[in-house]
């Protein structure tokens, strides 16, 4: 007899809060924020700025850690991690991809994307042959050996997608991946990431402005709407248990 499968978490987000000090000022980013994306879901995260989009993939990455509340990836709970062992999860299940790419201009594209791959026990030539073949997945093999600035803007994004999968990480993490790029660079780029998404079975979650980024996601999240929808929920309960 056979049974279906349920359907894996990839990310949770449990009863987050998120706060800093400005000044006098206690200001609070997220309150009571809950969130489940499953495995192989590419979602995008929308909504109007000062909601916290960023600080979520913040929150997801090990980037940073909430005030109070749970970050569990996979079946790993990571808030409570070390600074360590929290800086080795990240290296080997996350990959970030930044509207800014960040590539060091001293070094080429094979460099640049080798760079995470400095923190794994792999040698030289094992670390060539992994860049290689993940610039060879973002079409970027014949430039391997140019620097940033003999790149293009799209170009320059690819090499910063080689290098977020360059690990063969679980997750992708994209920040307005597409921000700076014209409209044919962005589907371009948009285009890489389904097929990540698609083909490798990459979890992607992607904080975009642009509605027309959000039609390549599986799904989408309107944060204003997600958060009011939690009040709402919150209130409910209250109500039940009075």
């Amino acid at each position: 007899m056979q049974t279906n499968n349920p359907t894996k978490i990839a990310i949770q987000l449990k009863q987050i809060n998120k706060s800093y000090q400005k000044g006098s000022n206690n200001v609070v980013v997220h309150d009571n924020f809950n969130l489940s994306i499953a495995e192989g879901e590419f979602v995008a995260l929308m909504g109007p700025s000062g909601l916290g989009k960023s600080t979520l993939l913040h929150l997801i990455g090990g980037l940073d850690l909430p005030t109070s509340g749970s970050v569990i990836i996979g079946e790993q709970r990571i808030d409570t991690l070390s600074e360590i062992k929290l800086s080795t999860w990240r290296a080997e299940n996350i990959g970030f991809v930044f509207q800014l790419h960040h590539l060091l201009p001293v070094l080429t594209a094979q460099g640049n994307v080798e760079l995470p791959l400095l923190l794994t026990p792999l040698d030289n030539k094992q670390r060539k042959q992994h860049a290689s073949l993940a610039l060879r997945l973002v079409g970027m093999e014949a430039r391997a050996n140019h620097l940033p600035k003999e790149l293009s803007g799209g170009q320059e994004q690819r090499v910063a997608i080689a290098r977020a999968i360059v690990s063969d990480p679980k997750i992708i993490l994209c920040d307005e991946p597409t921000g700076n790029l014209d409209r044919k660079t962005a589907d371009e780029i948009l285009t890489l990431l389904a097929a990540l998404n698609k083909d490798y079975g990459k979890t992607i979650v992607m904080v975009t402005h642009d509605l027309r980024a959000s039609e390549y996601a599986s799904r989408v999240i309107n944060l204003e709407q997600h958060i009011e929808e939690g009040k709402q929920s919150q209130l409910s309960v209250v109500e039940v248990n009075s």
